[in-house]
């Protein structure tokens, strides 16, 4: 059987190592933490007026969201995993 150069490439549906799901958390955390910067800024640029927190407080609030990203990522990648729908 030919195995198209994958390697040892997981079957679907087969459970994910710890060290995957955090590693794939931590990414969609990150995503997370971009996206809400990116669109504070474009708030910032377009909108009425500026933010009620400066640049600290946006740089707090963007970690906020990029750990609770990875956190829900972490959770749910069971869940849909259970359910095959990855």
């Amino acid at each position: 059987m030919v195995d198209g150069g994958a390697g040892s490439a997981e079957q679907p549906g087969a459970p994910a190592t710890p060290r995957a799901r955090a590693r794939s958390a931590a990414l969609w955390g990150v995503v997370g933490g971009f996206a809400f910067l990116a669109l504070a800024q474009g708030y910032r640029l377009l909108g009425p007026g500026s933010l009620p927190v400066g640049y600290w407080g946006l740089a707090l609030v963007a970690f906020a969201v990029a750990v609770a990203s990875a956190g829900l990522a972490y959770v749910a990648e069971v869940r849909l995993r259970a359910k095959r729908r990855t």
